[in-house]
């Protein structure tokens, strides 16, 4: 097993750029999702109960009880959170010192904490994903940072430490469940689309924000898209297994299809930073070797392999082998695979039943835990050796309370684990250690693990759902109400945000999967318009001009539900097709009795006036500025100038920095060069004098 020094590293680092664009993300949005005026005022979420300080804290883990002590409302609270994380998670991102446990322990407390008062916006599994994503780099993120002037002996680490790279492989295991688990549900939700392989002749139109890219790709031939199909399912079910291989190079290939998968969903759809988090995830199966392509320099040196040596390598490569016999010859027999030479296509179909799919289930699901429990079990035994070499009695002492500590940690997180894990497999989940359950509610308010499983069932299989606001001043001329992201006029580009996540045009491709009354925050949506409410306007309007009633508020706001399909080859000036389906929110005005019943009937009318916000203070002064400078900038204009930014910055560390000497062991290998005669005379000196004229080398 080779180190994972620099894969840590590169995780740490992607997990500080992911906060980043999460924080400066949601930042732009808080006034019109959050604020007094906002669709869900986060004022109504946090309301004292009575209850003691530590208590309340602990039932609702939020830094945002703070707030009025630094004389903010919950909404201002949310902004210097959402600054505050920005900043750190850059800093994290630019500086190493930064990247300190205590540094994304802050980072987890603050998303928690923003997560607490998001509401239904925050509601995500992405969000969730990064909180575990966020805890696991408390644990993986060293306690102090080495100093780099230190020179490891070859094979190790200058500094390290027996737990590093311990609890790292919970990252593994983290992405093990995320993509097993999705791959599953795609198949027990019964989802005709996903049995037939017709899911991505669907997909790319009836995502939530296509890019331009799904275009080109929903036109690709049926027959290629049911066997990307058949791929999604061998790189989410079969290859996930591959990440505890013992072989390396399988892990590897596991790694570069994780890759390829999220490379393309990047290209063709909005997910915001999910996949860029997802792909943070994959360093796990990385290792130093790999990285630093050491492969080279193995060939200069020939030499010769032991007898045992070599009888590993040819038992890994034909374990190796029979591992892609095995997934090559699943693939063909589940989804009966045909070339048809003639056509030039591929034939596939699933040859399985759901029956069948829930026993292999059943039998699997404990299996995969003990997959699981084993590989742990050998990287603390890994550790155990490595704490074993620490020389040194105070060394070894501390050692053993840092792998202590941070072995229980990780082995309490994996029994955590196992309990969202099993909710795929009901039978499972009930035979699960009860001890499991007890210690998984006593944190789930922590969201330190969680059950995920993206992609469960395919929408809009007659063409995708949309519902388009539009506003009238006399209740007969009605104009559309045009949002910036999501499909609305046909002739307009679908954009690419990534990974600006824009969480209203999220919500309303949602509400239109079913009637406005699932969706309660739709009123407080419509009631903001009508007042005509400048943060909500700019959820949807960055520019004020664009926005048709930006003169005076619409008398009159409704909801229609069109379905859209993109438009056909050919048809120029056109993205989209769409049809009129049918009134989703009715006509309704200020006072309109419809109106407030819908928003007394969800809890959305708040007799009492909002607390006058408190100007006056530095701390509040300071929040204004930064808005008012920043909100001219559209979102994802925003987050592409930080990731600009941090790499103009990268850059330049790299040419202004000092440059490493090269080791000092490479100046000696001439050496043995030298004439029979010099190396005589090279040889009278005392072993005092040689030391000393070795020394400096030493030194460099």
């Amino acid at each position: 097993m080779a180190g994972s020094r620099l894969p840590r590293h590169l995780f740490l680092q992607g997990v500080a750029a992911v906060f980043m664009f999460a924080f400066a993300s949601l930042y732009t949005q808080i006034p019109g999702l959050y604020g007094p005026e906002g669709i869900l005022p986060a004022r109504r979420t946090l309301r004292p109960q009575g209850k003691g300080r530590w208590q309340q804290l602990w039932e609702t883990p939020t830094l945002l009880w703070e707030a009025p002590r630094l004389g903010l409302d919950t909404a201002q609270g949310l902004e210097l959170l959402s600054l505050l994380g920005t900043l750190l998670a850059l800093g994290a991102l630019l500086l190493h010192q930064l990247r300190h446990l205590l540094t994304y322990l802050l980072l987890w407390a603050a998303y928690l904490s923003v997560c607490q008062v998001g509401q239904v916006f925050l509601y995500f599994q992405w969000d969730s994903l990064l909180l575990e994503t966020g805890f696991l780099a408390v644990l993986v993120a060293p306690l102090r940072q080495p100093s780099h002037r230190k020179q490891a002996p070859q094979g190790k680490v200058a500094g390290a430490s027996p737990h590093e790279g311990f609890s790292f492989w919970l990252v593994r295991w983290l992405l093990f469940r995320l993509m097993f688990a999705s791959g599953v549900v795609k198949l027990t939700s019964r989802c005709p689309a996903w049995w037939g392989l017709t899911a991505l002749t669907y997909h790319y139109e009836t995502q939530c924000l296509p890019t331009p890219a799904a275009w080109f790709a929903h036109h690709l031939p049926v027959w290629l898209h049911k066997l990307s199909v058949v791929a999604t399912f061998l790189i989410e079910i079969a290859v996930p297994p591959l990440f505890f291989a013992p072989v390396r190079r399988l892990r590897l290939v596991a790694f570069y299809s994780q890759v390829l998968l999220q490379v393309l969903i990047i290209i063709t759809g909005n997910y915001n930073f999910f996949n860029l988090l997802t792909l943070v995830l994959t360093t796990a199966l990385l290792d130093d070797a790999h990285l630093l392509a050491e492969s080279g320099n193995s060939r200069r040196k020939k030499t010769p392999t032991p007898w045992p040596k070599a009888l590993l390598a040819m038992l890994s490569l034909l374990l190796e082998l029979a591992v892609y016999g095995l997934l090559a010859y699943g693939v063909v027999h589940c989804f009966g695979l045909e070339v048809d030479w003639e056509q030039h296509t591929v034939h596939s179909r699933t040859t399985f039943t759901f029956h069948q799919f829930s026993q292999w289930l059943k039998t699997v699901t404990l299996p995969t835990m003990g997959l699981g429990a084993a590989s742990l079990a050998w990287e603390l035994l890994t550790a155990l050796w490595r704490w074993t070499q620490v020389r040194g009695w105070l060394q070894k002492f501390c050692a053993a309370v840092q792998l202590s500590i941070f072995g229980t940690a990780t082995v309490a997180l994996f029994t955590i684990s196992l309990v969202p894990y099993s909710y795929m497999e009901p039978s499972t989940h009930g035979r699960l250690w009860t001890g499991a359950h007890r210690l998984f509610s006593t944190v789930e308010h922590l969201q330190l693990a969680s059950s995920y499983g993206l992609f469960r069932r395919m929408t809009g299989l007659g063409g995708r759902p949309e519902v388009v606001l539009e506003g009238s001043y006399d209740g007969h001329h009605w104009t559309e109400i045009e949002f910036m992201y999501k499909p609305g006029n046909v002739s307009r580009a679908p954009p690419v945000v990534t990974p600006h996540q824009p969480r209203l045009d999220w919500q309303m491709w949602f509400a239109a999967l079913g009637p406005h009354t699932q969706s309660p925050w739709f009123a407080s949506l419509v009631l903001r318009l009508l007042q005509g409410k400048e943060p909500v306007i700019r959820l949807i309007q960055n520019q004020a001009a664009r926005y048709p009633f930006h003169k005076q508020p619409p008398t009159y706001v409704r909801a229609q539900r069109y379905k859209y399909w993109f438009s056909q080859p050919g048809e120029q000036g056109r993205w989209w097709r769409r049809q009129w389906v049918e009134e989703f929110f009715p006509a309704v005005s200020l006072g309109d009795p419809t109106l407030d019943t819908l928003l007394r009937q969800f809890g959305l009318q708040d007799g009492s006036p909002p607390r006058a916000r408190s100007s006056g203070s530095t701390l509040t002064e300071a929040l204004q500025w930064v808005r008012k400078q920043l909100s001219p900038l559209e979102a994802p204009t925003l987050l592409w100038a930080l990731l600009v930014t941090v790499g103009a910055i990268r850059v330049m560390q790299a040419l202004l920095g000092p440059r490493p000497c090269p080791p000092a062991r490479e100046k000696h290998r001439p050496a043995p060069r030298e004439d029979s005669g010099a190396a005589s005379k090279q040889a009278a000196p005392s072993p005092n004098n040689s030391s000393r004229s070795q020394a400096p080398r030493r030194k460099k």
